[in-house]
């Protein structure tokens, strides 16, 4: 008799994510003590060894709850009791202030420098994730709604760097019940449900509201375009990169001519790849900011400059898009870098 319907699907995910390692490597489950990572360590305690890998796990405590030295302590000893080895408990230092991304982004970026930093000290191969198909789901309701382009509709990916996301495809609701049918009592963060993170409002808002309106399965649809997107959104990005390396210009910066011929799709990721690699926090990069610079390209009429985050400014010089740092001062009714105003 096999395991329980939900514990065998969860293990049958794993088991697929841990076919690219070889005997003896180390991989690590990330565990916030919540239903859907205690269901990825367990699979991962069940599967790793089965396949002659070592498996192990690591829980971060983030300090920003009372209590929370306690709840990661007691995550560590269960994760023991997985059979996990080793098992590390790291404390994360969430910088004070909310920053451009606000607290679930600083908590974020330190969970995520905790867990590098335990991997490498292990030796690890890989960290586990445990986002979950709804996870999944809402990260592209949430791209949706700041218009952020296609990248943001693909949502998480199942592999980036030292991270693997093997659950992507399994329902948060299966999670739990792999948890109930293994007798592991998952804690539920009350951050989670609380209103003032836009994520919680779409998880306990936005979502059951479209499920009412458009019927079940809103969610497995939502994840299965963000598969679909992020398919094209490669396909777009490889093309924009084999581009590039065209209409940058020999003596720096890029031809804007050449530009202006690019199909709008790639021209735009040319566009915003060259802010970042000029100095722009690609967190901060916004759609508006890649519309000024393509205005500079595609409609220049004499405008001065588009200022970009990080102190990046872009200007049109002699048919050339130029990024520089810094704020540069003009002459008082000086309209443009090149040519009289309105032509190029």
């Amino acid at each position: 008799m096999g395991p329980p319907p939900a514990v065998a699907e969860v293990r049958s995910a794993v088991r697929r994510c841990l076919g690219e390692f070889a005997g003896g490597d180390l991989v690590l489950a990330a565990c916030s003590g919540g239903a859907d990572s205690l269901a990825l360590a367990a699979a991962l305690a069940h599967e790793g060894p089965r396949r002659g890998l070592r498996a192990g796990g690591v829980t971060v405590d983030h300090g920003l709850q009372p209590g929370s030295a306690d709840r990661a302590s007691e995550v560590a000893r269960v994760l023991t009791g997985l059979g996990l080895e080793p098992v590390a408990w790291l404390r994360a230092a969430v910088p004070p202030g909310s920053g451009n991304g606000g607290p679930e982004a600083a908590a974020r970026t330190a969970r995520y420098a905790a867990l590098g930093d335990a991997a490498q000290r292990a030796g690890a191969a890989a960290v586990l994730l445990a986002h979950s198909r709804d996870d999944q789901a809402e990260s592209v309701l949430l791209g949706l709604a700041r218009g952020s382009g296609i990248r943001s509709l693909a949502g998480m990916p199942p592999r980036r760097g030292l991270y693997r996301r093997p659950l992507l495809g399994v329902s948060r609701v299966t999670l739990r019940a792999a948890c109930e049918a293994l007798g592991l009592r998952p804690w539920d963060d009350p951050q989670n449900a609380d209103p003032a993170f836009a994520r919680a409002r779409v998880r306990h808002r936005a979502l059951p509201a479209l499920e009412d309106a458009l019927g079940p399965g809103v969610a497995e649809a939502l994840a299965r375009s963000a598969r679909q997107f992020r398919a094209d959104a490669d396909v777009l990005e490889n093309l924009a990169a084999s581009q590039a390396e065209r209409v940058r210009g020999e003596g720096g910066g890029w031809q804007a001519d050449l530009l202006a011929g690019l199909p709008e799709a790639i021209r735009t990721r040319v566009l915003r790849r060259a802010a970042i690699d000029a100095g722009c926090p690609p967190g901060a990069l916004t759609a508006g900011h890649v519309d000024a610079l393509d205005a500079l390209v595609t409609s220049w009429h004499g405008q001065r400059w588009a200022d970009l985050p990080g102190g990046v400014q872009a200007r049109r010089q002699r048919g050339r898009l130029l990024f520089t740092a810094g704020h540069p001062s003009e002459p008082a009714g000086h309209q443009a870098s090149e040519g009289p105003v309105g032509r190029d």
